[in-house]
């Protein structure tokens, strides 16, 4: 495991051709992600980002704005007040619907429980997988793999419809869908269909569960927390009086972003990295060989009291006097670090504040007894859901 921001930054950036995606991680993960962005290494993994990066980028990034607005808004209208509610199942089915609109051209309202009840079943079974001591292949027909295998199944038939309406339609949208469709690589070849399914799923999945967590433990840590959400409030009033907020308004809604910022110091999706180590080296003065693995753990680094004054505590004000640029490079990395930092990075920080100034211009959301525990499987999930009630925000 290494702590240290410097030694951190000597894997991922300065020695990173001497570490792979670490392969104890990923071998449990390819038959969902197979080849994807997330997934691929050397030559592939940068033909595919240079492919995907457009569709993250410049005025497309943008125009997603008043998407996501929108469906927040559609949500909202179907909250009762003083009714409790399940806010973390609420917000993935919310990021799905926006990631499969935003990236696809796709409606997935009739497939989003589905989904979410395959995306669930998926996350136990790796969970489970990281504790087992030897490693069992998906072929082997034990429960959890015939469990696995049935829910991957279900996303596989809404990537394959969602990837054929498009063929049929013929239609270029602008979209990333449409980017891998009519893209052609140096050599002329057209991306595969195999290809496409995996960064499908890759962005379906992996792009829509790290920005509901990330709001999940938002909304967590404002119900427990009176005077940050009281101060959220009075800026929303200030910057958006009662409208809907836009791309336009980000610049302004500074605290909001800072509170996403602390929320993901405390509770950040990706919890945990992992590399191995292709050839024999050395890092912060210890002699490692060659298929060493390699852990970057930001939950112990946000936690750190070298670089965060009262680490535990949930204190979005230690943002604004610049400390993002005091801090070593390394010592906060909710979105990874070095070439394969999230490249939806932009898109999630944007979706992030968006959605919180909409939902918190409109509801105070009240804690409720149940603590939720932090879930570590991919990502950090909150065990039994984040549950709280809405109240209607004083005018």
């Amino acid at each position: 495991m290494v702590n240290n921001p410097d030694d951190i930054e000597c894997v991922l950036v300065k020695n990173h051709r001497n570490f792979s995606k670490n392969r104890f991680f990923w071998r449990h993960v390819r038959a969902i992600f197979g080849v994807g962005l997330l997934t691929a290494e050397g030559e592939d993994w940068q033909r595919q980002r240079r492919l995907i990066a457009p569709a993250f980028s410049g005025q497309r990034l943008n125009s997603y704005g008043a998407i996501m607005v929108r469906h927040t808004e559609e949500l909202l209208n179907s909250w009762t007040v003083d009714e409790r509610c399940n806010v973390h199942a609420e917000m993935m089915v919310l990021t799905l619907a926006i990631a499969a609109e935003t990236l696809f051209g796709a409606q997935v309202k009739q497939d989003i429980a589905d989904v979410e009840r395959s995306s669930s079943v998926l996350t136990a079974e790796i969970s489970t997988r990281f504790r087992r001591l030897i490693f069992i292949p998906d072929g082997i027909p034990i429960p959890g793999n015939l469990r696995y295998r049935r829910a991957l199944g279900e996303v596989d038939r809404l990537v394959a419809r969602i990837v054929g309406e498009r063929r049929q339609s013929g239609e270029d949208r602008g979209d990333l869908l449409s980017m891998l469709l009519l893209a052609r690589y140096e050599n002329g070849e057209p991306v595969s269909e195999h290809q496409i399914r995996d960064e499908v799923i890759t962005m379906l999945l992996a792009g829509h569960e790290t920005t509901a967590l990330t709001l999940s433990w938002t909304l967590y840590l404002l119900s427990r927390h009176p005077s940050i959400d009281s101060r959220l409030a009075a800026e929303l009033r200030d910057v958006l009086g009662g409208r809907a907020p836009t791309v336009d308004d980000l610049p302004r809604l500074r605290f909001c972003e800072h509170v996403i910022t602390e929320a993901m110091r405390l509770y950040p999706p990706a919890w945990a990295l992992g590399r191995e180590a292709v050839g024999d080296c050395e890092i912060g003065g210890y002699s490692v060989p060659a298929g060493t693995t390699i852990f970057i753990v930001p939950w112990v680094l946000h936690r750190d009291a070298r670089h965060f004054e009262f680490p535990t505590e949930f204190r979005p004000e230690r943002w604004e006097g610049g400390l993002a640029k005091q801090l070593p490079r390394f010592a906060y990395m909710p979105f990874g670090g070095g070439p394969r930092t999230c490249i939806g990075n932009r898109f999630a920080m944007m979706e992030a504040v968006l959605i919180l100034a909409t939902i918190a211009q409109r509801f105070e959301l009240r804690a409720q007894d149940e603590r939720p525990e932090p879930f570590a499987s991919i990502t950090l999930r909150p065990k039994g859901g984040v549950w709280l009630k809405p109240q209607l925000r004083p005018t």
